[in-house]
């Protein structure tokens, strides 16, 4: 078996190149990959496509992102929450491009695209401006939108513990997006705040294989979105 650890955060996301699309765990602050989403801002990839379930807040992480101009488009369920104003800003600028997709079709479009699942049918968002320009079929009487399979370049994600063999665990909620999302990309990359050795985690409490996973970054003391914004901190 493969030794997926990274040196760093700055190795693990060297080669994202511009334009392309990039899965970023996190709901809020749970789960968010702060020092992956910053070494990203360092790397200098521009015109990327961003899917995520939100925009981030105050000037760390995705917003500092959002901020340094470095994201063409973003396909997410919630662009607007407490504390965010960067990316109203740009959206209202005509500087982004958004994707509004309601959060239950937006998890299940990931799952799609990493189960190869092509398209779907979903009664969400039926007879709303979200369907407009999109094929319906009526199915039991209920009118349904065709919806398509997500998939990515990139996925960064934040793990709680994870072994060298990229087999993760996660902290509570700050799984949400993650599992679905480390199946739906050509490279995940997975920043932990525990890496060990293959064969110490329990098998059946193993939430995303290895499989699934291609790079390990050992992050002992991750950032917190809350503490670094009422730190008033800011990055790029």
């Amino acid at each position: 078996m493969i030794d997926k650890r990274f040196a760093s955060a700055r190795e693990a996301v060297a080669d994202v190149r511009d334009g392309a699309t990039v899965m970023i765990g996190g709901f809020g602050e749970a789960g968010s990959p702060i020092e992956l989403i910053h070494a990203l801002i360092d790397q200098g990839a521009k015109g990327l496509t961003v899917i995520s379930n939100n925009t981030g807040t105050g000037l760390v992480g995705l917003a500092a992102l959002l901020r340094a101009g470095r994201v063409r488009k973003v396909v997410c369920s919630f662009p607007k929450t407490a504390g965010s104003t960067v990316f109203p800003d740009l959206y209202r600028a005509g500087k982004v491009e958004l994707e509004l997709v309601p959060q239950g079709t937006l998890a299940e479009r990931i799952r799609a695209g990493g189960a190869g699942i092509a398209a779907f049918y979903t009664p969400t968002a039926a007879g709303t401006p979200l369907a407009d320009g999109k094929e319906t079929r009526v199915f039991n009487g209920r009118e349904h939108v065709l919806e398509h399979g997500l998939r990515a370049d990139f996925t960064l994600i934040k793990g709680r513990i994870a072994d060298t063999h990229g087999n993760v665990l996660f902290h509570r909620t700050a799984r949400n997006f993650a599992p679905m999302m480390a199946t739906a990309a050509a490279v995940t990359i997975v920043q932990a705040a525990e890496v060990v050795e293959a064969g110490a985690l329990d098998a059946e409490a193993i939430v995303t294989p290895g499989i699934f996973v291609d790079r390990v970054v050992h992050m002992p003391s991750p950032a917190l979105e809350s503490a670094l914004n009422e730190a008033g901190a800011s990055y790029a």
